[in-house]
């Protein structure tokens, strides 16, 4: 276990130490933690039902705008409170399998919506609005909605396994 003295180190922190010992600071944390990401997977699942067909008279680019706007601002939500969380228990969390498939699932959800973003949307012009979102538009949102469901489930899945 070489790699895992960071673990150890992070666990010890002084964060960690005032977060673990605090009797509301954790739960604090945590209900922050959840809020952000009832944001961020919120709208990035009512866009990607957009892309789904639904609601098809609102544009898909002023959607995107309005909708992807929460869920990145979410992220200054998520990062920092989930940072912290794991810090209280690096080393048990680290070892979780639960909390590793959820990295990957959140890993490949943002490559889901770069490739998304990169060469799908950028013909929206064609389809914007009263039309069918194109099959990569439509699988890029069953994929979106299939991986954020899957982080949900792993990161409550942490506390059981």
């Amino acid at each position: 276990m070489a790699g895992a003295g960071w673990l150890e180190w992070l666990e010890h922190s002084s964060v960690a130490l005032a977060t673990r010992d605090s009797l509301w600071l954790y739960p604090a944390i945590e209900t922050a933690h959840i809020v952000g990401f009832v944001i961020l997977v919120g709208s990035a699942v009512m866009f990607d039902l957009r892309l789904l067909g639904f609601s098809r008279t609102l544009p898909v680019d002023e959607t995107a705008r309005h909708l992807l706007r929460w869920s990145r601002s979410s992220l200054l939500v998520v990062i920092p409170t989930g940072f912290l969380l794991f810090a209280v228990e690096a080393t048990a969390t680290w070892a979780n399998p639960a909390f590793r498939v959820k990295l990957l699932l959140i890993a490949l959800a943002g490559l889901n919506a770069f490739a998304f973003h990169r060469w799908t949307f950028k013909g929206v012009a064609g389809w914007n609005q009263g039309s069918v979102s194109p099959p990569a538009a439509r699988l890029a949102g069953v994929a979106s909605i299939a991986l954020w469901t899957g982080v949900i489930t792993c990161g409550r899945l942490i506390a059981y396994l």
